[in-house]
């Protein structure tokens, strides 16, 4: 037997392989040149605007409180009790959803334009208009239904609800337990939709500069998407057997190393 062949053979499968599962520094880590980058005086910052299908809780308060109930309407949840066949009533704050048009319906004032309005403009447009009925009105605002996806070669896809109103890339991929080895971070994809339009982007979290990207915070309903890398499309070329191909050709390997050792 010609083992000298044999082994001519199987080694550069081996050294096929080792290059295969190689990965740079450059494609791996995050913020490479940060050391070097001129700081900022101020850090970017964000406020998310209003959406057709965001829910909203708003509650207008005042110093004397009956004053201020028209302008916040009460609801019922309604549930069965288990046995006596009574229905009964919890009150809740009511929420508002924003229509396809962009508006709510809020009391006393009526219809009001709210999509593509900052947090800070709806607040302001709103005490101003209850100021006419109301001294010194105070107005709080939150988005209740603000949630974001993250999709593709992260650790733990799916959706994630946010509670700030503010959440950065990082953080949500933070929450998605960051991305897998095969993940391309160099390409991350970012899908929003505003007033009905999509627009699709993209992020190099291994530049340090993409902390100033205007996608750096993430806008309610957004999806992450981290695509695979090359390694993670060759193998999937390669199917779900390389394991069981390197395992045989390592048997290979020894059983022929021991054969030469002992025809020696």
């Amino acid at each position: 037997m010609n083992y000298l062949f044999l082994i001519k053979k199987t080694i550069p499968l081996f050294f096929v392989l080792f290059l295969f599962s190689c990965a740079s520094r450059r494609d791996v880590v995050y913020y490479q040149g940060i050391d070097d980058a001129t700081p900022q005086e101020k850090s970017n910052s964000y406020e998310i605007k209003m959406q057709p299908d965001d829910l909203l809780m708003i509650i207008v308060s005042a110093e004397d409180p009956e004053i201020a109930m028209p302008f916040n309407l009460k609801t019922f949840s309604v549930s069965n009790a288990s046995k006596l066949d009574i229905v009964r009533g919890q009150e809740t704050v009511q929420l508002y959803l924003v229509d396809a048009q962009g508006a709510i319906d809020f009391p006393v004032l009526g219809k009001l334009k709210v999509s593509g309005l900052t947090r800070s403009e709806v607040l302001k447009m709103l005490q101003d208009k209850i100021a006419v009925y109301i001294k010194s009105p105070i107005v709080n605002l939150r988005v209740m239904n603000f949630k974001i996806s993250v999709q593709g070669e992260v650790n733990l896809p799916g959706s994630y609800p946010v509670a700030s109103e503010r959440i950065t890339l990082i953080e949500a991929l933070t929450m998605a337990k960051d991305l897998t080895i095969y993940g391309k971070r160099n390409n991350i994809l970012i899908i929003r939709e505003i007033d009905g339009v999509k627009s699709y982007n993209r992020v190099d979290i291994t530049k340090s500069d993409f902390i100033n990207s205007p996608f750096y915070y993430l806008a309610q309903n957004d999806v992450v998407y981290v695509e695979p890398n090359k390694n993670k499309i060759n193998g999937a070329a390669i199917g779900p057997n390389t394991g069981v191909i390197i395992s045989i050709s390592s048997l290979l390997i020894t059983l022929i190393t021991l054969i030469i050792t002992t025809t020696k």
